[in-house]
């Protein structure tokens, strides 16, 4: 049988066409590229050269900034490149590596802040327990874990859609994504879809886990005036980027899967892109600014630059 005779050499991402004028849109995302870089960066870089920042709260943070940096790569290049080009096209390889990249730094998000809310926990609930509990070997098991489950758990699903046969090319999007592909297939795959919706049920899971740390986050800063003044301190940045990243991708699984072609185009914009904006920028501002030990060590460098010059 031969099914491959319908298989694409390149996909087209129309959406990248309604983004008029180029030149403006070339400055705004290279721009918020760069910010996101140096913000990012310097977040990763003041933790790393901060002996006394060698914290697990810390060094995970420094984890969700290096996934906010993996993310955007897959990103924001490509925009900027086929905001330059003429035509805007993937090879169907390349594709299917962007969608990869893209959304298992979004899992990579989560478990990370499924994991910092785990810590929070220890470190409020049960303070006297902390070090014992969080010590080095943990730290690091539960980063690589944050990495490792994401990019492993999504293998099977881009090893899959890798086999399908394409009957056709127009991805109405400024970027590819999985479920495009799925609808654009020859045939259809009911086990992609029913591994699609198990990878949103283990990442339902890691949302339950996260309530429930709060639950009793919440519960426990009731019982003494210490506690409260850590959650205050410590866990409403993380609230904060939890909250919006987990309202961000449920909207971009919605309209993915249910979303129409004849929702207004500011509108599918936003929910295209406002999860690969707003979080990668959002996070290094709320910890940075709220967090007082990383705003006090990196206002000190830059201060010594400064003198030094």
């Amino acid at each position: 049988m031969e099914i491959n005779t319908s298989y694409p050499v390149i996909f087209t991402l129309s959406g990248i066409r309604d983004l008029w004028p180029k030149h403006l849109f070339i400055l705004i995302f290279l721009v918020i590229y760069l910010l996101i870089i140096f913000l990012n960066l310097t977040l990763i870089i003041t933790i790393m050269i901060e002996k006394t920042l060698h914290e697990p709260m810390y060094l995970f943070l420094c984890n969700l900034c290096f996934n906010g940096l993996y993310g955007t790569a897959g990103f924001y290049p490509k925009l900027i490149h086929d905001l330059f080009s003429p035509v805007q096209v993937m090879p169907f390889v390349g594709c299917i590596a962007q969608a990869y990249v893209i959304y298992t730094s979004f899992m990579c998000e989560y478990t990370t802040l499924a994991v910092m809310a785990y810590d929070r926990y220890i470190a409020i609930c049960r303070p006297l327990e902390y070090h014992n509990m969080m010590i080095t070997q943990k730290v690091a098991k539960a980063i690589v874990y944050s990495w490792v489950f994401p990019l492993f758990i999504s293998v099977p699903y881009s090893l899959i859609l890798n086999q399908l046969p394409m009957c056709g090319s127009d991805i109405n999007r400024v970027y590819c994504y999985t479920w495009a592909m799925v609808r654009l297939a020859c045939v259809p795959s009911t086990t992609l879809n029913v591994y699609g919706y198990f990878l949103i049920f283990i990442f339902v899971l890691h949302a339950v886990f996260v309530i429930v740390s709060y639950q009793r986050l919440i519960v426990a800063c009731r019982q003494s005036n210490e506690s409260r003044k850590r959650f205050m301190q410590t866990c409403v940045p993380h609230l904060v980027s939890l909250i919006n990243f987990t309202i961000t991708l449920l909207f971009d699984i919605l309209f993915t899967r249910y979303g129409s072609d004849d929702v207004p185009v500011a509108v599918r914009y936003f929910l295209q892109l406002e999860v690969l904006i707003v979080p990668p920028l959002l996070n290094p501002l709320m910890y940075g600014l709220k967090l007082s030990e990383v705003r006090k060590r990196i206002f000190q460098t830059f201060k010594q630059k400064i003198n030094i010059r």
